[in-house]
């Protein structure tokens, strides 16, 4: 299997993950801060994600993708029905990417230091930019696991946990 669609197929994955713990939620639980840790909630961490995916798939249609353009959107921090549905849509988008060719894209960087990039723009691919989300919705699941827990809910061990810390974990046992 080529990279980039390994990399789909990983960043689909991450979406069921989060897709199962939303079905294993309540409502109140997705949208209530732990009071030691204000103000993360569930609903916050899983709504910067999806925005990331939504950014990056509008941006691989027009060659260049702008994090920054996210819709922070508070219906997917605040009903579970609309992030799930979300999920399935962005789903759905990514797999329409299998098999297609790394292609080559610009990505905005926040806050570029003068001299950096042409106006703020890294020229990037696909499939890194198929990886950074990767790794940037394993580190808003493990906050979100960490929320969880302080709310007293049971999240699986393996829940924002990164791939190659399973791997090591495995080999190690």
């Amino acid at each position: 299997m080529r990279a980039q669609d390994q990399l789909i197929e990983e960043n689909i994955g991450l979406l069921w993950q989060g897709s199962d713990l939303l079905a294993r939620l309540d409502d109140a639980a997705y949208v209530r801060i732990p009071s030691l840790l204000p103000p993360h909630r569930v609903g916050g961490h899983l709504r910067h994600c999806l925005e990331f995916y939504e950014c990056f798939l509008d941006g691989v249609e027009r060659g260049a993708i702008d994090y920054d353009a996210r819709r922070r959107d508070p219906r997917l921090e605040t009903r579970r029905e609309e992030a799930m549905m979300k999920i399935l849509s962005l789903a759905d988008r990514l797999d329409a990417l299998r098999y297609t060719a790394d292609r080559r894209v610009r990505v905005r960087m926040e806050d570029a230091p003068a001299g950096i990039g042409e106006g703020g723009w890294l020229a990037s691919t696909t499939a890194r930019e198929l990886q950074v989300l990767r790794s940037h919705t394993v580190h808003h699941y493990a906050l979100i696991s960490m929320t969880l827990r302080a709310l007293g809910i049971h999240v699986d061990a393996g829940f924002g946990m990164a791939p190659s810390t399973i791997r090591h974990l495995r080999g190690a046992a």
